[in-house]
């Protein structure tokens, strides 16, 4: 029997430890369940921002450094836009343009969110099956205190700004998984389910706010791990410890291993939180301690390593 491991990601963050996965096992071992509640149409395009980061991501594309977008990008389009009064906050350059167009035109002929994907990451060599949450669309949505935005007009426009109120993932009670999604977590041969360190409430709440999605993942005979975003209080990337203070939450490890409890077999803590491990095992679950944050490639390998043999001790 073989190996296989699904793994719940946003983008930048998520994408690490995928890649770092990519390294230790073969293409046909991962399936990543990606986000698109961060999806968006744009100037008439769908654009898939966390698929794209984990495509270009494995197929050694992405834009080393922001961690989104291609390597070797121009701006052309984004100039002439703006030389023409057009809206510019959204940036997409010319090679990351080319994705979204060949997106929405595949779209328009009827094709599916999954097929689409898939077509993609054939053409960028990626091995990993990339997965969309759901082809219906399901769209992160922030009420913040000045009034209710669309994701990315809060994450991109606005910058993250607005103090957060609520989140809501419209869509997401009605989306239905794909056979292939729900197979990820169904597979006798799976080993793991590994919720990535995204950010919780923007990231992967939209892919468990889908109640079929949910289900799996409490029925997978694998043991569910998450890694924590958040170290020594504060997250690596992005707004994820202002969410958490904007909610009322304790900006903690222990705050996200209690978010994701009913989900979880196993927690994976940094070593500078090492002393909320028998509070989080209070909560039944089991820990590991390593070092999770991820510089380099040879960081995202071992942690994966890490992952893979924590797994492993629980089965």
């Amino acid at each position: 029997m073989g190996h296989r491991y699904t793994v719940l990601s946003g983008g930048i963050g998520g994408a690490k430890l995928v890649l770092g996965f990519s390294a230790v096992v073969t293409g046909d071992e991962l399936t990543v369940i990606a986000n698109t509640g961060d999806d968006f149409e744009h100037f008439g395009l769908t654009i898939s921002p966390d698929l794209d980061t984990l495509m270009y991501t494995l197929a050694g594309e992405v834009n080393p450094e922001t961690g989104w977008g291609r390597r070797g990008e121009t701006w052309q389009f984004m100039d002439a836009l703006e030389a023409l009064g057009g809206e510019t906050w959204f940036r997409l350059g010319d090679r990351d343009l080319a994705t979204h167009v060949e997106r929405t035109h595949r779209r328009a002929q009827g094709q599916t969110l999954t097929d689409i994907t898939a077509a993609l990451c054939e053409r960028f060599g990626v091995g990993a099956r990339i997965l969309p949450m759901a082809d219906q669309a399901v769209r992160t949505r922030v009420k913040t205190d000045r009034g209710m935005l669309d994701f990315q007009h809060y994450f991109v426009r606005d910058r993250a700004v607005p103090r957060v109120l609520a989140l809501e993932y419209a869509g997401a009670a009605a989306a239905m998984p794909t056979a292939a999604a729900l197979d990820a977590f169904q597979s006798a041969d799976l080993d793991a389910v590994v919720i990535a360190p995204s950010n919780p409430y923007l990231s992967i709440d939209p892919i468990l706010a889908i109640p079929a999605l949910r289900d799996a993942i409490r029925g997978a005979a694998a043991p569910v791990l998450a890694v924590s975003p958040i170290v020594s209080g504060a997250a690596i990337k992005g707004p994820t410890a202002k969410i958490m203070s904007e909610l009322g939450l304790e900006v903690s490890a222990l705050s996200v291993a209690r978010h994701y409890r009913d989900l979880l077999d196993g927690f994976i803590l940094d070593t500078a939180d090492r002393d909320m491990a028998g509070q989080i095992e209070n909560l039944g679950l089991k820990v590991a301690v390593c070092d999770t944050i991820m510089k380099s490639m040879e960081d995202k390998v071992r942690l994966a390593k890490a992952v893979i043999e924590f797994a492993r001790s629980i089965k």
